[in-house]
């Protein structure tokens, strides 16, 4: 009888949400900053709690193009009131002269309402007749008026230790008029594959040789991952070289990371020599693709070794190296965002390990989601991450899937997008 039972599991196998969890406790934040550009801020994460030193708005500025004036002056037994126009208000020009009874001013979006006035209306709802301005009445005093420190008043923390620099906190950091923040200072990572089979792409292959495509690949990761990273390249299989390749990287990196060599059938220098020079856990991880998994230290950088098989590498990256590397820049590590969607293709599994098949995820006519394998599902198969744009998350004992069942999706976060 054929058993149904995944032949690479094992009892011994951790489950990858519990392996991420160990992993981060070994882990530590870096306590170093640097003070850089708001222009350079991108990406980077906030060393100290923000402050603002203003009112936002500074001032009580109009919410649209119109007409402001003393919501007092308004007829109260009538639906509009005739006002006489004696200016005007535009961003960067205000009004300079005193409110009067029975007069407006011309205002634009952003511009100060002057003191006196209360209230705007939009244009849309006045008319004008030379001097004489029809103002349709608004339902309330100070209708279309953003108040002088509505959003926040000077002393509020605007942003904290620990968040992350994107578009929006671009804008509200300029909004309170600081040119430079202080950050964490940008974690580095060096990385190198081994092996005399590799080679260079652009280069002609021999007999038993492939290209080094998981170098590339690793080199996409980093590039997205707010990281500086260091290509060490290509080292071969000698000992004393591939020594010399994981000294010379622990010396100017936070981190380490290699491709290959951590399996238990290895028959290469990698894992005698991690044993010798660092502190080195190899793991047995309950996942696919992926299973091997090295982590440790070698001397004060983090080591991760991921396996050798492209699609493996990429996975076991996004899954437990991006956590682990959003913690030492002082990031939280928040649960994957999930959604269910109806599976158009069977997907065959064994039960005894956890799966992210890759997919891609679609919204049908009728708006209902739906995901599709991108085909061939072997370690091996890069292409499949390049169709992908989600995971299909399979629980660790489930087993064959028909099509039209609810399963659980994951969409590529920005790493892989």
């Amino acid at each position: 009888m054929v058993s149904t039972q995944d032949p690479c599991a094992q009892p011994t196998l951790l489950h990858p949400d519990d392996a991420i969890i160990q992993l981060l406790a070994q882990v530590d934040a870096t306590n170093d900053s640097e003070v850089v550009d708001l222009s350079h801020a991108i990406g980077r994460v906030l060393a100290e709690d923000l402050t603002s030193g203003i009112d936002l708005p500074p001032f009580d500025n109009s919410a649209m193009d119109g007409y402001a004036f003393r919501f007092d002056d308004l007829d109260a037994q009538a639906q509009e009131t005739h006002l006489t126009l004696v200016g005007s208000s535009f961003a960067g020009h205000p009004f300079s002269g005193k409110a009067q009874k029975n007069t407006c001013i011309r205002i634009m979006t952003g511009a100060p309402v002057p003191a006196g006035y209360d209230t705007v209306q939009m244009q849309e709802k006045c008319t004008a007749n030379g001097e004489v301005i029809c103002i349709g009445h608004p339902a309330r005093k100070g209708a279309n008026v953003r108040a002088r420190g509505e959003e926040l008043s000077a002393g509020t923390k605007v942003l904290y230790k620990g968040t992350q620099i994107r578009a929006a906190e671009m804008g509200v950091i300029a909004t309170i008029g600081l040119s430079q923040i202080r950050v964490v200072r940008t974690i580095k990572v060096a990385f190198f594959s081994t092996g005399d089979e590799l080679r260079p792409v652009g280069t002609e292959l021999a007999p038993g040789q492939i290209y080094d495509s998981n170098r590339y690949s690793i080199q996409g990761l980093m590039a997205k991952a707010n990281v500086e990273w260091i290509d060490l390249g290509v080292i071969r299989d000698d000992k004393e070289a591939i020594r010399a390749a994981f000294k010379d990287a622990a010396s100017q990196a936070d981190m380490v990371i290699t491709s290959g060599g951590v399996s238990v059938g290895d028959a290469d220098y990698t894992k005698q020599i991690l044993s010798e020079e660092g502190q080195i856990t190899f793991w047995k991880l309950a996942i696919k693709p992926g299973k091997p998994f090295a982590f440790g230290k070698l001397g004060k950088a983090v080591f991760c070794g991921l396996p050798g098989n492209p699609v493996s590498s990429m996975v076991t990256f996004y899954k437990l190296v991006w956590p682990i590397l959003n913690k030492m820049q002082g990031l939280p590590n928040r649960a994957a965002i999930t959604y269910q969607a109806k599976l158009t293709t069977a997907i065959r599994k064994q039960p005894g390990r956890v799966e992210y098949q890759r997919g891609v995820l679609t919204q049908n006519a009728h708006g209902e989601l739906e995901v599709a394998v991108t085909g061939g599902q072997g370690s091996g198969m890069l292409t499949s991450m390049s169709i992908a744009n989600c995971f299909i998350n399979l629980a660790q004992f489930q087993a064959d899937v028909e099509a039209g069942t609810i399963v659980n999706v994951e969409p590529f976060h920005s790493v892989l997008s």
